[in-house]
């Protein structure tokens, strides 16, 4: 097999940091990821966090008043959120320092009138969101959760809902009647072979649609719910594995491993420093951020608009010379090397799990990254005691992109892309090193000092 390393990576830790540093950091991800079924449990995961930690709500509606130290959050669409510690300094002097990851995966979302029927099954009618690995969706115990718009009386409410059980499977195709399928792959149709099966025909007295259980869970009439945002998801929750429990096994690392680090980083942010420092989590990444609440849209350009303008030490051009002082982070995973398709890497750029921060570079600017930028990123990973490991695309291989590139191009702000490696990425269930998630989140606690 080839070999593929990456030239700037430390070695492998020693065994006392897993253990100490790298399993609680896993473990705590786990509980974060496992509370997060759709970006909007994510936002809410993330407030309740920040709020233990002080932080108070701000809504774009109102007017605001911000003072150097303040700690707050503000919301746009339930499921992106930017939480930030107002600086002392006026932007325009100190700049902004920012992390900024995304709370969507790929999955596979209900359609509006999700309900079909065949051969004596209820299905649920399914779209693909992202890109996903179809096949990785198959035989799973499957549930539904998302938003859902419910009518009480004439005011339109909004609610949150994680039907929680086990309501739905794609089944495989039996072998005997599939017999290439080994060697000749299998070969999914989205319209046809994605609905699940929820329900048999012959019980019609209880719900047989998925408006029908949900309306259930929530004590109201189908009638009553106006719409909906339901996706599924596995009920397997997250675990630690490996002999060594090295491991992080677990539904939609990508990306909330990035936001869990994020936050993480963020929370621990003591006295404010003279910048202003934030966390931004978009949804919308998986599908290319063009949305109101996507990294596309005005979401973050706003929000540190209203802060600059609205911080007490004043300042002309506050807003240009701010962007001009300012520096991003975009977290996303990154790929490690697969062990069984080594060759599919760079030789050189072969990211591995449990070494840490890895930085990822594009010629052709599918990610923000800088030679200058690079640079300072090295510089956080010493801090922490390691050497950030790097990653090209194969030159004859296409490179996803990130937020990185649309918000540093839309906000003009200095940006860098990183992630922590994993594998299986856009699976149902992902893996990621445990130690590797203490070091993301100590890596960017350093951006804001």
């Amino acid at each position: 097999m080839t070999d593929v390393t990456s030239p700037t990576a430390a070695p492998p830790l020693a065994a006392d940091a897993l253990a100490r540093h790298g399993i609680p950091a896993g473990e705590h991800l786990v509980r974060f990821i496992d509370a997060s079924p759709t970006p909007f449990h994510a936002v809410a995961t993330v407030i309740e966090r920040l709020e233990a930690q002080g932080f108070s709500k701000l809504s774009e509606e109102d007017a605001w008043s911000v003072k150097p130290g303040g700690r707050h959050y503000v919301v746009r669409g339930e499921s992106t959120i930017l939480g930030f510690v107002v600086g002392r300094r006026s932007p325009a002097l100190a700049g902004f320092r920012l992390i900024g990851a995304h709370t969507d995966s790929p999955t596979l979302r209900v359609k509006p009138r999700g309900s079909v029927r065949s051969a004596g099954h209820h299905l649920l009618g399914v779209e693909v969101y992202g890109g996903v690995i179809l096949a990785t969706w198959l035989d799973r115990d499957l549930s539904v959760a998302g938003r859902v718009h419910v009518d009480r009386g004439g005011l339109v409410e909004s609610v949150r809902v994680d039907l929680e059980r086990p309501i739905a499977r794609i089944s495989n195709l039996a072998i005997h009647l599939d017999r290439k399928i080994n060697t000749e792959g299998l070969k999914l149709n989205e319209q046809r072979h994605l609905p699940p099966s929820i329900a048999l025909d012959g019980n019609e007295a209880a719900s047989t649609d998925v408006e029908g259980m949900v309306a259930d869970a929530l004590g109201v009439r189908a009638e009553a719910i106006l719409g909906h945002d339901l996706v599924l998801y596995d009920t397997q929750g997250g675990a630690l594995g490996g002999l060594h429990r090295e491991f992080v096994y677990s539904p939609r690392l990508d990306n909330l491993a990035s936001c869990f680090a994020a936050t993480e980083a963020l929370a621990g942010v003591g006295e404010p420093l003279d910048a202003t420092v934030g966390a931004v989590l978009y949804d919308h990444e998986e599908c290319g951020s063009r949305s109101a609440i996507g990294a596309g849209g005005s979401f973050l350009r706003d929000v540190l608009t209203r802060i600059a303008l609205g911080h007490p030490e004043r300042e002309d051009e506050v807003v240009q010379r701010a962007a001009a002082r300012s520096f991003l982070l975009s977290a996303d995973m990154a790929h490690a090397v697969h062990p069984n398709y080594a060759d599919r890497h760079d030789p050189q750029h072969g990211p591995r799990l449990n070494r840490g921060v890895v930085i990822k570079h594009n010629a052709n600017q599918s990610y923000a990254t800088s030679g200058s930028t690079a640079a300072d990123v090295r510089a956080l990973c010493r801090e922490v005691g390691y050497q950030a490991q790097e990653f090209v695309v194969r030159t004859d291989l296409p490179c996803g992109s990130t937020i990185g590139p649309i918000v540093s191009a839309g906000l003009g702000i200095r940006a860098v892309d990183v992630g922590a490696p994993m594998l299986s990425m856009h699976s149902c269930r992902e893996a990621c090193g445990t130690l590797d998630v203490h070091l993301a989140v100590e890596t960017y606690r350093r951006v804001f000092r």
